[in-house]
């Protein structure tokens, strides 16, 4: 339980003109990359420029970046996404889908934590787009959250994922007369309940196939060679968390090879790319494939549409036959036993 909040009846003790003030309460922020707020060009544009103007995502120079995003990338990319996002758009709450599935993520997991009991406030937030994340810490303070714990969704950590999520929310601490204290929780790439969860979820996904899929491929969001070269630990927390899921499943690396996804421009990302890699396989001779995305909490464009649709057809055009795309942990029960795992930890002391 909580510990003791300072007596609500402190309040009676202040001055007749003390303007009223909430307080003894933990917050809970979940944060996911974004979404547009809807398919058209202007909304994409918006998004894509406020995601690719992030320095932790694009560590090209200003000079030379600003004017190829906003001279020709602003230009010519938010239609074509625009279309891609139509092809997996929510209708009927009119949005992206991990909008839709981080918003339940916080509500299930409000509601696992009840235990806990009013003094603790779940929200959520999106990196890019809205809510905001300054705008749902500032709702967490005025409901009277006095400590926050901030929850990255990535499994694995990078500069361009979790570091920018803690950089909009110093930034947004940053402009508070009365901050909260904060925690920004780890990445859990290698937690015994992740790794059993994405296990369970593979095994139960094959089992309701007809078939045997001949290969499994894991493919990861990519980011540049020259980050990793850097320092950033990425790469090593996917091997490790590569490495743990084929011990729980018994598969060695033929059978589930590690892909990495969505390469943006022309440098070199980490290797081998999910997309050739699919293309090689089916040229290759293998008919039967089934893809999983275990550094997605929650399924989006990149899931859906990029391994769903585009990967599917470009297996088939190059001889391949079946191909399945395992969902995501999303907010089902293995996926609220990974975040209520990692929100419970991270809360010691508070909690």
């Amino acid at each position: 339980m909580l510990a003791p909040a300072r007596p609500r009846a402190a309040a009676s003790r202040r001055p007749a003109d003390h303007p009223p003030v909430a307080f003894g309460r933990v917050g809970v922020l979940l944060v996911n990359l974004g979404t547009p707020e809807a398919t058209d060009y202007w909304s994409m544009r918006r998004y894509l420029k406020e995601f690719l103007s992030d320095r932790r995502v694009v560590e090209v120079p200003r000079l030379i970046w600003w004017p190829v995003l906003n001279g020709i990338i602003l230009t010519t990319r938010p239609a074509k996404r625009g279309r891609d996002y139509d092809t997996i758009w929510n209708r009927e709450k009119n949005e992206g889908p991990l909008k839709t599935i981080t918003r339940s993520q916080a509500e299930r997991l409000a509601e696992r934590m009840a235990d806990v009991g009013d003094d603790l406030v779940v929200d959520w937030a999106m990196r890019y787009g809205n809510p905001s994340i300054a705008s749902r810490l500032e709702a967490l303070v005025a409901k009277g959250c006095e400590r926050i714990l901030v929850v990255p969704l990535y499994p694995q950590y990078a500069a361009a994922t979790t570091a920018t999520v803690a950089d909009a929310a110093f930034d947004a601490l940053k402009a508070m007369r009365r901050q909260p204290a904060a925690r920004i929780a780890p990445p859990w790439h290698d937690d015994e309940t992740y790794v059993s969860a994405l296990a369970a979820s593979l095994a139960g996904e094959l089992a309701n196939l007809d078939w045997e899929p001949e290969v499994i491929l894991a493919s990861f969001h990519g980011i540049p060679q020259r980050y990793f070269d850097a320092g950033d630990p990425y790469f090593c927390h996917c091997a490790k968390t590569m490495r743990l899921l084929r011990e729980a499943t018994g598969l060695d690396e033929s059978r589930l090879v590690t892909t990495f996804q969505s390469r943006f421009g022309r440098e070199e990302w980490l290797k081998p790319y999910t997309i050739d890699t699919v293309a090689e396989l089916a040229r290759s001779g293998v008919k039967r494939l089934v893809v999983i995305t275990p550094g997605f909490v929650a399924d989006c464009l990149e899931t859906l549409e990029e391994i769903g649709i585009e990967n599917a057809e470009v297996f088939r055009k190059n001889g391949g036959e079946k191909f399945h795309r395992v969902a995501c942990l999303n907010d089902g029960p293995l996926g609220l036993d990974v975040i209520e795992t990692v929100v419970r930890r991270e809360l010691g002391g508070w909690i």
